[in-house]
């Protein structure tokens, strides 16, 4: 056959090598499926990511109702709040002895059909005492997903693209800012404060079949002959030097965040001069930064390395948690730019903290590495807020006094996570070709 070679494969893949090109065309086709297949798999992941953050931030925006409609005091709807951290700490801690003995296909299924079903008993609570059992139940199973979205993404998306998966999926947070919160806030105020959980639990069907169809099973991981004792398992989970190094980022980047977010809104309603109603445009910013920003960071990532890109927004968040901690009183679009460019840095580090974290488990204990890391962050962050409210005092006139304080407090971490994220090593690194120094693994 003149000009045009045809291989018949096993199956029905045909392979046509062109004189001019010398390109496989079915296999360029074939590359093309495979990454259309790995963007809708992103997309499904980024969609649960999706409706756990908003069922999780929805809960704060709506407090005034609830104290109302149920009666609570500021206590309980403290509790109420903090359920859903512990809980979903507690159970990604279990949950890393146990996740890597199964398909991730069938882990990821069952999370998310429990936490929908926690999601859909929050908006049928009745009084505290439900709507704080639905909390923990909710918190159990949605406090897992995000791990183990993690490392279905270590699994299935190649390292040269993880960096732009990871940036999708945390792109996710920035659309749960920009339109869940404040659509779940209105809903529940014309509706009534169940509503936005109901509808949550519906849109999230839907997303639960599409992933009965396009996860694949992901079993190359499991191992058999792997210790099963809970006390081995949690020596060979923590007795590893790169996963404490890994433990110990995650907890760096939290402690250097989490300790100022929560306050911010009050600090400018309290010291900066804006209004409650001008905090719907402020966090608007945020959102709509992060949704550009985080998947241009990811390509950033995945060109120029994991670790300098990291370095480089840790950086920028390290001077922008001092400015916005100190800011004064100042106009609405300062504040709007400083807190949109601090949410920018935030989740923007977090892109290339979390590829190299992922990439620094070998596959086979990934998935209870990323479920313990979850459980660590979720802890971490409740902690560092918890600190960040001990540092901070409460003036006669309603300020907040030594903000300051705090800024610094999470700027020190800032700079502690700079270190850490150097000396994290890569599980699989990269084969040496022609030099004689070993390649950069991030």
């Amino acid at each position: 056959m003149d000009g045009q070679a045809v291989e018949q494969e096993a199956g029905p893949r045909v392979r046509a090598r062109t004189p001019e090109t010398g390109v496989e065309e079915s296999d360029e086709a074939a590359r093309r499926i495979a990454m259309r297949r790995e963007l809708i798999l992103v997309l499904m992941l980024a969609s649960v990511q999706f409706t756990s953050i908003v069922d999780f931030m929805i809960v704060m925006p709506l407090g005034p109702q609830l104290m109302r409609v149920l009666g609570l005091t500021p206590d309980q709807f403290g509790r109420v709040v903090s359920s859903y951290t512990i809980a979903a700490g507690c159970a990604g801690f279990f949950a890393s002895f146990v996740m890597d003995r199964f398909g991730r296909k069938a882990a990821f299924l069952t999370l998310y059909a429990g936490f929908l079903l926690g999601t859909f008993l929050c908006g049928m609570a009745w009084n505290y005492s439900t709507l704080l059992a639905a909390r923990v139940a909710t918190g159990v199973f949605g406090g897992i997903l995000g791990g183990l979205a993690l490392a279905i993404v270590g699994d299935a998306v190649p390292e040269n693209r993880r960096g732009r998966a990871t940036g999708v999926l945390m792109s996710a947070f920035a659309i749960a800012s920009v339109v869940g919160i404040p659509v779940g806030l209105k809903l529940g105020t014309d509706y009534g404060w169940q509503t936005p959980f109901l509808i949550l639990a519906a849109l999230g069907l839907p997303v639960l079949f599409l992933a009965i169809r396009v996860l694949p099973p992901l079993r190359g991981h499991i191992r058999h002959g792997e210790p099963t004792s809970i006390w081995r398992r949690t020596l060979d989970m923590f007795g590893h030097a790169n996963h404490l190094r890994a433990f110990a980022l995650t907890v760096a980047i939290m402690f250097g965040g989490f300790s100022v977010i929560p306050y911010i809104s009050v600090y400018f309603v309290n010291n900066s001069g804006i209004r409650e109603d001008q905090l719907f445009w402020v966090f608007v910013s945020g959102g709509m930064l992060t949704l550009v920003g985080a998947p241009a960071i990811g390509r950033a990532a995945d060109r120029f390395g994991k670790l300098p890109v990291f370095r480089v927004v840790a950086s920028t968040t390290f001077f922008l948690l001092l400015a916005i901690t100190n800011l004064g009183v100042v106009p609405i679009w300062t504040a709007a730019a400083v807190f949109g460019c601090l949410m920018l840095s935030n989740a923007g580090r977090m892109v290339p903290a979390m590829a190299m974290i992922t990439g620094s488990v070998e596959p086979s204990r990934r998935g209870g590495f990323m479920s313990a890391n979850s459980a660590v962050q979720h802890l971490a962050a409740g902690v560092a807020a918890d600190v960040g409210g001990w540092i901070l005092v409460k003036a006669p006139d309603g300020s907040l006094q030594h903000f300051g304080r705090v800024g610094w407090f999470a700027a020190c971490f800032t700079l502690v996570s700079l270190w850490l994220a150097g000396r994290l090593r890569s599980a699989t690194p990269t084969p040496v070709a022609t030099t004689d120094h070993p390649p950069s693994s991030r």
